[in-house]
């Protein structure tokens, strides 16, 4: 026996036929009626809430990569965590001459968070929840 499914048209997700609501984004729907987002998601996309997040980490905590860990990006977070980390080093070890290492990781960080919070909320979740883009 084939089950059918309804694509949400709110995340892309596919949905038995029997299911009242989204199981992804929680949209409403009634039994053999087309899926419609429910009066809370229509305000905002689905990980839009991440935006803000993301964007003041970046710019107040950059170097540290916090912000690509609220955006999910595990492996760049520790790649940037990493790179800060060993730059931080070098600079105590050459005695403050390795300092300007230190900035990079910082900077990529502030960028970053300055493009999170400048673009839309449904700009920021096509790029960067939906289409996966981890750096810049």
């Amino acid at each position: 026996m084939a089950t059918s499914y309804t694509t949400c048209p709110n995340c892309r997700t596919q949905n038995p036929g029997t299911f009242q609501n989204c199981t992804n984004c929680g949209a409403f729907m009634g039994v053999g009626a087309p899926m419609q987002q429910s009066p809370q998601m229509q305000s905002k996309p689905v990980g839009a809430d991440k935006k803000i997040a993301a964007g003041l980490c970046g710019i107040l905590l950059g170097g540290l990569g916090i912000h690509k860990f609220i955006l999910g990006y595990q492996q760049e977070g520790i790649i940037l965590l990493s790179v800060y980390l060993i730059s931080f080093i070098i600079a105590i070890v050459t005695c403050g001459i390795g300092t300007p290492l230190v900035l990079i990781p910082t900077v990529i960080g502030i960028v970053e968070g300055i493009i999170y919070l400048t673009k839309s909320d449904e700009e920021f979740v096509q790029t960067y929840v939906i289409g996966k883009k981890p750096w810049f």
